[in-house]
């Protein structure tokens, strides 16, 4: 139960009600995070346009890293609704379960290469309030793995994505009990 009132969907504005219809007919309900965006427009699609850029369209990450971040920054940052919406998300993408429960168990648990697990390593740091303590030196370390510049950029604009998306959930209290 979040901590402000949120918008049903006949409440909210007509363009965002399209963008959701197709949300709302498939799963029959719309999750508190669409709902909290709902209250401005803007944010809304701000925020929309991440999703479809980030994590919707195939880019140069595969979905098991995009999820893999999701999954782990947001048990990071005790973002429960997030582990549970991206538990569901990630097999709906291609990922066992068994494969979920791994990510959640922590990156040396999962089955991924080295260079892999080093990235999200790497997306880990990038999470933390101290990520200005980063250098070239870090970044290079990703590279001789085998990780393009574009490849870095992408990695970490995930992971402050959901930097951003956990902090919404968690400071409104959306999937809270009561």
């Amino acid at each position: 139960m979040a901590y402000i009132d949120l918008p049903e969907y006949e409440q909210m504005d007509p363009e965002i009600q399209e963008k959701a219809r197709p949300i709302m007919e498939k799963t029959g309900s719309l999750g508190e995070i669409f709902k909290l965006l709902a209250l401005r427009k803007d944010i809304y699609f701000a925020t929309d346009e991440m999703v479809q850029k980030y994590l919707i369209e195939e880019t140069e990450l595969p979905y098991r890293v995009k999820e893999a971040i999701a999954l782990l920054v947001s048990a990071e940052n005790g973002c429960t609704m997030c582990v549970d919406v991206h538990r569901q998300i990630a097999v709906m993408l291609g990922l066992k379960p068994e494969e979920v429960e791994k990510i959640l168990q922590g990156i040396d648990a999962m089955e991924a290469s080295d260079a892999e697990k080093e990235l999200l390593r790497f997306c880990l740091r990038a999470a933390r309030k101290d990520n200005y303590k980063m250098t070239k030196a870090d970044i290079d370390r990703i590279k001789e793995l085998g990780f393009s510049d574009t490849q870095i950029l992408e990695a970490v604009a995930i992971t402050g994505y959901f930097n951003y998306i956990n902090t919404l959930s968690n400071v409104f209290g959306l999937g809270q009990e009561g």
